[in-house]
């Protein structure tokens, strides 16, 4: 297994320097934060990270968690590492300080869970939806849900899930059968079964509140008929504490591909007592909250195994010797050249680094915006934020965990066969990235909610508003000669986009089919040119620190050469995207269903 080491550099330059979260935290009033009180926590980040949770990857993977009688013990260690992690006050570093939190904003600990995911991702699914269990609960829950269970879960001393699927329904939620009956008290008897649910039962916090879809009786058919329910493994006992043990057990946990240290739960509700959150049959606008923020933190998982398919390759590539560089021996006292010296498995590191550095980019961004929507003062600031947000986080979710899945192959493709083999930690690293691409919508899911929501439905607008975002750009550089290669490229494919965009919407109302038909190639396109502007902004700017004389030019060189290879070996896939489109929807729509196997 590689030994993790926390990317500072690269997290402070996209913070500090790309992304100027100074001048962001200024404008938003928030003048006791700033770039130092923020480098303190990624300092003590990395220490928590890499050496508590580090070390914890392989064995987790090799343990597993236990399941007996509907008990999950985590792996060895798991639980003592949460201890620390509760002790140190990283659950709270954004909740409301009225309820024990430290009211800093959501990108504050982006880097944070960065670099707890690239070190273990299976231990950081247990806190994880707890952000999300905490936004939604303040966000829709009543004055009296929220001191109930705001504090504990702002500590960390409980945990949250979120429970939508079910046996027969995927992320079809509008079929879901779990049943919310009134009682006599307010509360609500809820009966169903949930699948899929991460982190639904473990033996790390004392508590662990669950947010239930469920439907009301008479409530009307399909997502319109969802509601939203608060639903805690044990009821509280008034005074901050835990009371009795509610109707909800752990039927199984499920015996997975990857990240086998984290519970997978069957969870059964056998009248198990729940309390409404928002209005009737309003559920899923508000679990939308939290699907919201798991999305992002998804799309986190990408970044993390891009980094350690990254790291752990380099560190490979630089050591084993293999065969002689065709341009003359590299290492002519050795039996043959390190690896690193052959271009294609430059190609794999750089694509690698690549994916990594510009998936950072993309999440802190969204981090940032989230900010924005949630603190800006003005309006129209808000909004137009909102919107960006809402385009990016679809792009977000389902490239960067499609790339991040293409990077984590590509370090075990640097080992050759002994990235095969399990002591080298590159196989689990494929295992574990496999499932992000899957939940909390699918790749495909995430392609229909991009072209189909986010573009179609709104005209066309949310894409405008940030294509004009990349025009400005180019047009502010477009007279920089250094950042010509850089800028024509993104400039021709930003246009492109949206004469794209509006080719298939004339198909579109043709047959709608044909955005099903198109959806993910044309999200797959949009994270490709995504990335390229992010990329073509981060040379910009380390172009603009060596002018300046800043220093560590090593980096700063890296950088626009890390960019450079972007443009010209990567963001051209976009073509085959563009292409594939074009070829149409009927050759996938001709064949019956009973002739695709004879």
């Amino acid at each position: 297994m590689p030994d993790y080491k926390a990317p500072l550099r690269d997290m402070r330059f996209v913070l500090n320097e790309v992304l100027d979260l100074d001048g962001h935290y200024a404008k938003l009033g928030l003048e006791e934060v700033n770039s130092e009180l923020l480098n303190a926590f990624l300092e003590e980040g990395a220490k928590f990270a890499e050496n508590e949770l580090a070390p914890l990857n392989r064995s987790g993977d090799e343990e597993g968690c236990h399941f007996e009688n509907g008990v999950v013990t985590t792996p060895k260690g798991f639980k003592e590492a949460y201890a620390k992690y509760v002790e140190g006050g990283w659950p709270a570093m954004g909740g409301d300080p009225e309820f024990g939190g430290q009211g800093l904003p959501g990108s504050s600990s982006i880097a944070i869970s960065e670099m707890t995911g690239t070190a273990n991702w299976s231990w950081s699914m247990y806190p994880g939806l707890s952000h999300g269990a905490v936004a939604t609960i303040e966000a829709h829950g009543t004055d009296e849900q929220k001191n109930a269970y705001l504090p504990k879960l702002t500590s960390g001393e409980w945990t949250g899930t979120m429970c939508l699927t079910e046996p027969h329904c995927g992320s079809d939620l509008g079929i879901l059968k779990t049943k919310a009956e009134p009682q006599g008290d307010g509360s609500y008897a809820i009966t169903g079964t949930k699948i899929f649910i991460s982190a639904g039962e473990h033996d790390m916090a004392e508590n662990i509140v669950h947010i239930v879809l469920a439907r009301l009786p008479d409530a009307p058919k399909g997502t319109k008929g969802i509601s939203l329910f608060i639903v805690p493994k044990f009821h509280t006992d008034g005074n901050g504490g835990v009371g009795e043990r509610n109707g909800v057990t752990c039927g199984s946990i499920e015996h997975k591909m990857g990240i086998k240290a984290s519970a997978t739960c069957v969870m059964n509700f056998d009248g198990a007592t729940g309390y409404l959150i928002g209005p009737e049959n309003k559920g899923l606008n508000c679990m939308f909250t939290f699907m919201n923020f798991a999305r992002l933190g998804t799309a986190i998982q990408g970044v993390a195994h891009a980094e350690l398919g990254f790291q752990g390759g380099l560190a490979y590539a630089k050591e084993r010797l293999a065969m002689r560089s065709l341009a003359g021996p590299k290492n002519p006292d050795g039996p043959a050249d390190p690896i690193i010296v052959h271009p294609d498995v430059r190609r794999m590191l750089l694509t690698s680094k690549a994916f990594a550095e510009g998936g950072r980019a993309l999440v802190y961004l969204c981090a940032q915006l989230g900010d924005q929507v949630k603190l800006a003062q003005d309006d129209e600031e808000r909004k137009q934020a909102d919107d960006l947000m809402a385009l990016l986080t679809p792009i977000a979710k389902a490239f960067v965990t499609e790339v991040g899945l293409e990077a984590a192959n590509h370090g075990v493709q640097i080992y050759g066969g002994h990235g095969f083999i399990r002591e080298w930690g590159m196989e689990q690293n494929v295992r574990d990235a496999r499932i992000s691409t899957l939940y909390e919508g699918t790749t495909g899911i995430q392609a229909l909610d991009l072209l189909g929501r986010k573009v179609m439905m709104t005209q066309g607008q949310a894409l405008r508003n940030f294509t004009k975002i990349v025009h400005k750009f180019c047009e502010a550089h477009g007279d920089n000669a250094d950042l010509k290669e850089l800028v024509e490229p993104l400039a021709a494919y930003n246009k492109e986009w949206g004469e794209m965009t509006q080719a298939v919407g004339m198909q579109a109302m043709q047959n709608p089919e044909y955005v099903g038909g198109a959806a993910v190639d044309y999200l797959m396109y949009s994270g490709y040119v995504t990335l390229a502007y992010l990329w073509a902004r981060m040379a910009a700017k380390a172009q603009e620190q060596l002018a300046a004389g800043a220093g560590d030019e090593d980096f700063y060189k890296a950088k626009i050469s890390t960019a450079r290879f972007y443009m010209k070996r990567i963001l051209p896939r976009a073509a085959g995207h563009k292409g594939a489109i074009e070829g149409g929807l009927d050759c996938m729509m001709e064949l019956d269903a009973e002739h695709f196997a004879f």
